[in-house]
């Protein structure tokens, strides 16, 4: 197993080496090597004692808006909507355009 660890120096005391969850523990020593080890054995230290690893797959519920996609998709007032908006908006784009020409 693969986890990513920070390792940074403490002033006047050498390195500290921390995991992350669900290994959130940290250890201290005089070089990286001896920090990393420390942590390393922490977290054997755990395995022993019983702690273990999994993985769950937890299903994931549909939003509920998708449930809703497309229920405008024939309506005849929403194609009609559609239709309006795109033709004020090439309206507005024609007099914004006007207007900038000299």
């Amino acid at each position: 197993m693969r986890i990513s660890v920070l390792i940074e120096p403490v002033p006047g005391h050498g390195y500290r080496a921390k995991g992350g969850e669900p290994f959130d523990l940290i250890a201290e020593g005089a070089t990286r090597d001896e920090a990393l080890q420390k942590l390393r054995e922490l977290i054997k230290g755990r395995a022993s004692a019983g702690a273990e690893i999994v993985t769950l797959e937890v299903p994931v519920a549909e939003h509920a808006r998708h449930a809703s996609a497309g229920v405008f998709q024939d309506d005849p007032l929403v194609k009609e909507w559609k239709q309006t908006m795109a033709e004020l908006r090439r309206q507005a784009d024609a007099a914004e355009f006007d207007a900038k020409t000299p």
